[in-house]
């Protein structure tokens, strides 16, 4: 039997490590991952996979390579940046300005299609579907949905499991597992309008000024989670943008407000959006304003849990490949993540997902913050700077040898989740 790969070939893992400072120079925003979902796909397509693009309208696409009769598996990736300035100072930092790969997708990317150069490269060693989806538009939480109700699976039929990573602030080279419950949280996106009516900045009484009203709206929305929400629910409430004016000698007759709601349950996401409604509501009354508050949910992602007997297998598999000492458990977290509206399906059935934590944090950084007390860096910060040397090993073995795994024992090997009593949101 052979000994279990530790890393990459180097040649592989150069061409990973090329295409990973490609991607980090180059981010593009939600929706708009054209080159880099290019860039990805001519690389696919090299190795042997055949790739459909463009869908649901989007850059995402779906490579495939099949190789005989087996299970399907499929591998996630993300395609998009986020709107953030970088300030890592590393010669290959982004050369867009305002954007910059601050969650680590252009990781996650790069040691997918290095485990498909891996599980390309090794055919004799393996029989079945494997299947990469590039996916745009996660951080909006929009990108899984549209291709759920574009019929991703009724075109391209059910994978068997899906697998998935994701850059966290851990030991770089370190994997951290779900331990039974949920890894993420469910989100809900909202956007609220206060009307107001707008005047002269010298006759505040002939007016209602709706930046008032959402400046003290936003104080009182934190308290729904600080003072109406059960510490140990780990709900989160956060109000992300607030827009209001032109100049300041002019009141203006709106404000808008962009909030994100977290929780690990649909009934306390279904609670704090009553009321955040109230909130507002009582504060557009309390103003005299003209007309009441609007609320629209604009994105929405279902509580991420990983199938808890292919977890089990997976932690056994990673541990054997990296070694115990590298294999963690992880702490459930309120980030959110809308891979679940690809494996909980409309029809109620579940395809079994195994997703982990991938630890970024270099080991100087890791000691240095826990000597001193302090955080570091983290996703979505400007100075989020992944240990490349060491995650993208550890992330391209990852997933060659959870896919592996299942190609070598097929889809009886895990328990799969048996029909959901509803119908995923």
């Amino acid at each position: 039997m052979a000994a279990p790969e530790t890393q990459p070939p180097r040649a592989e893992l150069k061409a990973a490590v090329e295409l990973y400072l490609a991607l980090h120079r180059a981010p593009e925003l939600s929706g708009a991952e054209h080159s880099t979902a290019a860039l990805l796909t001519d690389r696919l397509t090299a190795l042997g996979l055949t790739v459909h693009p463009g869908l649901a309208g989007t850059p995402s696409f779906l490579a495939e390579l099949r190789n005989g009769p087996g299970p399907t598996v499929l591998l996630r990736t993300e395609l998009d940046a986020l709107p953030v300035t970088e300030a890592t100072g590393l010669p290959y930092a982004s050369a867009v300005p305002g954007v910059m790969h601050a969650c680590g997708h252009d990781l996650h990317a790069a040691a997918a299609t290095g485990a498909a150069a891996r599980l390309a490269a090794t055919r004799a060693d393996w029989q079945g579907r494997l299947l990469l989806l590039g996916q745009s538009a996660e951080e909006t939480l929009t990108g899984a949905r549209a291709l759920a109700d574009d019929g991703l699976y009724e075109r391209f039929g059910r994978p068997d499991a899906v697998l998935a990573q994701h850059a966290a602030p851990l030991p770089a080279g370190t994997l951290a597992h779900a331990t039974g419950g949920p890894l993420m949280a469910g989100s809900r996106t909202l956007e609220a309008v206060l009307h107001g009516r707008g005047g002269h900045a010298a006759t505040p009484h002939l007016a209602a000024d709706p930046l008032l009203m959402a400046a003290s709206a936003v104080v009182r929305l934190h308290t729904l989670t600080a003072r109406e929400t059960a510490p140990a629910e780990g709900a989160v409430l956060t109000v992300g943008t607030l827009h209001a004016g032109t100049r300041a000698n002019v009141i203006p007759d709106r404000a808008t407000l962009s909030l994100g709601l977290r929780a690990f349950t649909e009934a306390a996401l279904d609670r704090l959006q009553e009321a955040v409604r109230r909130v507002l509501a009582a504060e557009s009354e309390a103003a005299a304003a003209p007309g009441p508050p609007e609320l629209t949910v604009t994105a929405r992602s279902p509580v991420l849990t990983p199938d808890p007997d292919l977890t089990a297998a997976l932690r056994a598999v990673h541990a054997e490949h990296l070694g115990a000492g590298r294999v963690l458990a992880a702490v459930p977290s309120p980030a959110t993540e809308d891979l679940t509206h690809l494996t909980r399906l409309a029809d109620g059935t579940r395809i079994p997902l195994a997703y982990w934590m991938l630890g970024t944090t270099p080991a100087a950084t890791w000691r240095a913050a826990t000597a001193e007390g302090r955080t570091v860096p983290a996703n979505h910060a400007s100075d989020f700077a992944p240990d490349l040397r060491q995650a993208l090993p550890a992330g391209i073995t990852a997933l060659t040898a959870a896919a592996r795994h299942l190609f070598a024992d097929g889809p009886h090997a895990v328990g799969a989740f048996p029909p959901s009593p509803e119908a995923a949101p």
